[in-house]
């Protein structure tokens, strides 16, 4: 199980350190903040941290020497690493090349990092991957796979955070303003059209030739729920 889990956030970009740690804690997880190395370090060796978050560019000196110096003090943790848009091929490789360790871009969706993290946690504790299901409709995030009664449902990138969403939080209806902060970027400034254009797009794919699983509520927002069942016989 990942929920509970204690994950490091570790970003001198405070408004967004902030960000992070709170979307993580609505999804379940024991989230604290640092804003330099010197202060995740100290958190680090006091509280033991399952994941950190790092920003492999802090202002006081390159953020893979502080998962070397947990280490080192036999704090062994994955690392999910935040990169810059000015990040080369380099840093990436960088990331990778600690042990554990992923990378994330920014800007990216808050629903995609608590995904990520989710995942970083499941590989360092051998967990498999969850299907996240509703009826008919399954989606295995590891795999990138979403099918429909058995049949493979194609999306985009961002129909998939979409989907996967949708699918955590089923049978719960999400305004608008909730889904353009979870599953877009967090420094999105386009027009929330967005969102009910994408739902648009994932009915098409989702919903075709078959019973309807997404609806709209009228100046409510949005909700995913299995397929209504057939009347009996009066």
């Amino acid at each position: 199980m990942t929920e509970g889990a204690r994950i490091l956030v570790v970003d001198d970009e405070h408004y967004l350190a902030d960000l992070a740690a709170n979307a993580l804690r609505r999804a379940g997880f024991q989230a604290e903040v640092a804003g330099t190395g010197g202060a995740a370090l100290a958190v680090g060796l006091s509280r033991r941290p399952d994941l950190l978050v790092l920003d492999l560019r802090l202002a006081k000196g390159p953020g893979g020497s502080l998962a070397d110096q947990l280490r080192r003090f036999g704090c062994s943790i994955p690392v999910l690493f935040l990169l810059g848009r000015d990040a080369t091929q380099q840093d990436k490789i960088t990331g990778l090349s600690v042990p554990g360790a992923d990378y994330l871009g920014k800007p990216f969706s808050l629903g995609e990092l608590v995904a990520r993290c989710r995942a970083a946690l499941r590989r360092s504790t051998g967990a498999g991957s969850p299907l996240l299901s509703c009826a008919g409709l399954r989606l295995d995030e590891d795999a990138h796979l979403v099918l429909r009664d058995e049949t493979r449902v194609d999306l985009s990138p961002t129909e998939f955070r979409l989907l996967r969403h949708l699918l955590t939080h089923q049978n719960r209806v999400l305004t608008k303003q909730h889904i353009l902060d979870h599953v877009w970027e967090y420094d999105y400034a386009g027009e929330d059209s967005v969102v009910p254009t994408y739902i648009s797009y994932l009915r098409r794919k989702v919903d075709a030739r078959r019973e309807p699983m997404i609806h709209t509520i009228p100046r409510t927002g949005y909700v995913l729920r299995p397929p209504t069942p057939p009347a009996g016989p009066s």
